[in-house]
């Protein structure tokens, strides 16, 4: 989609109701400014499908959108049970917004643990979808309903829609040759036909990807088209759903351009393309899958056609074994993983920390510890990203804070790896790997030149006059020792984790010269070019809101807010978490309150205060969940008046 300039503020989550009008036929058609959907059944149920096809058609439609997918760990989890839970939440508006939403305006519950696991969240006077067939007296048992829901009275001040979707689904494939529990299977798509309908989604790609997903399965892949059109036709005919709604084309939300919906794992793969293009090097990914990192390997598996080279190893540590090694051999070197993986791999860190090879490891985090949560969001990886190794092994640390930032943050990462020969730790989570967002496809010239030049001859001339290479003789500016790609003439050095004698990368025990080496890693690392820290304050505020990852959306959406309230607040997010931007410190010290959101008990507010000795406030949630917009809100007013 191509769209314009302008950037509207994000407004209260509450969907604003503009004019009627009538089409054509008979049924009213409302105007909305944005919509927040919440998708949610069995794991079985297809709801992440379902939810990624309303997304797509409303990508394509040009709206602004941010969603959140919320799944159980389990593969498949008991059918009708809470912990089996399946959502998708979708939020898309005719303007700029940043997050999910904090609660959905309309709720589609698949069955009794759906309505259950979700009604809480839904406020009252909205909307929901309920599937009527599933609400049997063992299922409502299941799940603690002692009394039917829809009967009883409880959902009396929301708008409820008894719907039999499986009936229904069943009589509109019943010409087809399919078992009745096959016929049922298409149950979201006519789901998918209603809230289409509802919203004025387009078809024509959700019909095109059923024939392709099927295309082996033709008659499943009718089944389905059919299943998909006999909801929208539902909501055409029926008398139960009198209004549609139309959500404009976010016309004015961005900068023109090219635009897809994009995931932050998909995100984050094709900045690594991009960065290994640009570096005109092959990039080697060594990985083992593990939740929420494993699309990554799944996406890059596909693009052998771009010099790229995928090994799923037997385990975490031979995962970083290989890509080392393929960064000794001369190539673009990434393994992914999420925090329990990281731990397993520290080692190895430290050993591309002594050999002073550039190796980008990725850490979608989750919650922890241990196995912990593997489908929930958490950032409590900071500190093992910044000390997670023995000996004083410092890596630099980077972290996007959207979806579609995790591209760049990738070719970023990558650019400090290749300049500074140094593994560098790259930190995303679930809720960015997971999620999407609209993401302007940039032009080849705008992305940075990455090409390194490899060693190739000696460098270094002895007092007697030999001319000899020196693996550890380093640049002056970035500190950074060649690289030497193995097999090239003249270039034989020592390689290990055994301490280095600076220069000659002889094996050293000196005291003096590992103190020296220690300090000058450390001074390479801080000495990385990092921009300075941007300050979004307009009107000179007394508190600054400092932020760092997927903590973008809903601490700007929180100062939007505030600001419309009439508040003063100003507000900073870091991508650069090692080394610190220069400007750090001065930007904290002219702030007489500075608050850090974060997904953990309080990380970049322990580095923040012990570097820059500054009382920074700290609010943490380790829920699994990503933060409101209205519950930091509040939180940012107390502080502002506190």
């Amino acid at each position: 989609m191509t769209s314009q300039v302008s950037s509207p503020t994000e407004q209260a989550d509450e969907a604003v109701v503009g004019e009627q009008r009538k089409p054509a036929g008979t049924k009213d058609v409302r105007r909305l400014d944005r919509v927040i959907i919440r998708f949610a059944g069995d794991s079985g149920d297809g709801m992440q499908l379902t939810g990624d096809r309303f997304t797509s058609e409303t990508a394509s439609f040009g709206n602004d959108l941010s969603t959140l997918p919320n799944f159980p760990a389990e593969i498949r989890a008991p059918a009708g049970t809470l912990p089996g839970v399946s959502s998708f939440q979708l939020h898309f508006a005719d303007h700029d917004i940043l997050t999910p939403g904090d609660a959905p305006n309309v709720l589609v519950a698949m069955n009794p643990a759906a309505l259950k696991a979700n009604i809480a969240d839904v406020p009252r006077g909205a909307e929901i979808i309920v599937n009527t067939d599933e609400f049997t007296k063992r299922a409502m048992a299941k799940v603690g309903y002692v009394t039917n829901p829809l009967e009883d009275g409880s959902l009396d001040g929301y708008s409820v829609h008894p719907v039999p979707l499986t009936t229904l689904t069943v009589e509109a494939l019943k010409e087809f040759d399919l078992s009745r529990k096959e016929a049922e299977r298409s149950k979201n798509m006519f789901a998918l036909g209603l809230l289409s309908w509802m919203y004025h989604r387009p078809t024509e790609g959700t019909e095109k990807f059923l024939k392709t997903k099927f295309a082996k399965k033709p008659e499943i892949a009718a089944a389905n088209i059919a299943a998909y059109h006999a909801g929208w036709n539902f909501g055409e005919t029926t008398e139960d759903f009198a209004v549609s709604y139309e959500v404009a084309p976010a016309a004015q939300a961005f900068p023109t351009g090219t635009y897809r919906n994009i995931s932050g794992n998909l995100a984050l793969s094709y900045g690594l393309i991009a960065a290994s293009r640009q570096a005109d090097l092959p990039l080697y990914l060594g990985s083992y899958p593990i939740t929420p990192a494993s699309d990554i390997l799944h996406e890059l598996s596909r693009h052998k056609n771009f010099g790229v080279r995928t090994f799923q190893a037997e385990d975490e540590i031979a995962g970083i074994g290989a890509a080392l090694g393929a960064a000794f051999g001369g190539s673009l070197a990434v393994t992914t993983t999420s925090g329990p993986g990281v731990a397993l791999k520290s080692e190895t860190i430290g050993l591309a920390v002594s050999l002073e090879l550039p190796l980008l490891v990725i850490d979608i985090q989750r919650g922890g510890p241990s196995t912990g949560l593997p489908t929930k969001t958490e950032q409590a990886d900071l500190l093992q990203a910044m000390y997670g190794r023995n000996g004083e092994a410092p890596v630099p640390v980077v972290a996007p804070k959207t979806p579609a930032d995790c591209f760049d943050a990738a070719v970023e990462a990558a650019r400090i790896a290749l300049t500074y020969r140094t593994p560098v730790l790259l930190l995303s989570d679930g809720y960015l790997a997971n999620g999407s967002e609209p993401w302007r496809i940039p032009d080849i010239e705008e992305l940075p030149d990455l090409r390194v030049q490899f060693a190739q001859g000696p460098n270094h001339t002895l007092d007697d006059g030999t001319e000899v290479f020196w693996p550890y003789k380093r640049d002056p500016q970035t500190l950074a020792r060649p690289w030497a790609v193995p097999g090239t003439p003249g270039l034989e050095h020592r390689i290990g984790g055994i301490e280095k004698q600076d220069g000659s990368g002889n094996i050293s025990y000196d005291p003096a010269n590992h103190d020296f080496m220690v300090r000058t890693r450390q001074a390479k690392i801080d000495g990385i070019d990092v921009p300075d820290l941007d300050v979004d304050d307009p009107d000179g505020a007394g508190t600054l809101v400092l932020g760092w990852g997927s903590t973008y959306g809903p601490i700007t959406a929180a100062v939007r807010r505030l600001r419309t309230a009439g508040e003063s607040i100003a507000q900073a997010h870091l991508r650069h978490l090692n080394p610190f931007p220069r400007n750090l410190g001065a930007v904290l010290g002219r702030y007489e309150k500075v608050v850090i959101p974060e997904m953990n008990l309080g990380q970049l507010a322990t580095l923040v205060r012990a570097k820059y000795l500054v009382d920074a406030r700290s609010y943490n949630q380790v829920n699994g969940m990503p933060f409101k917009a209205e519950q930091l809100a509040t939180v940012l007013k107390e502080a502002i008046d506190g």
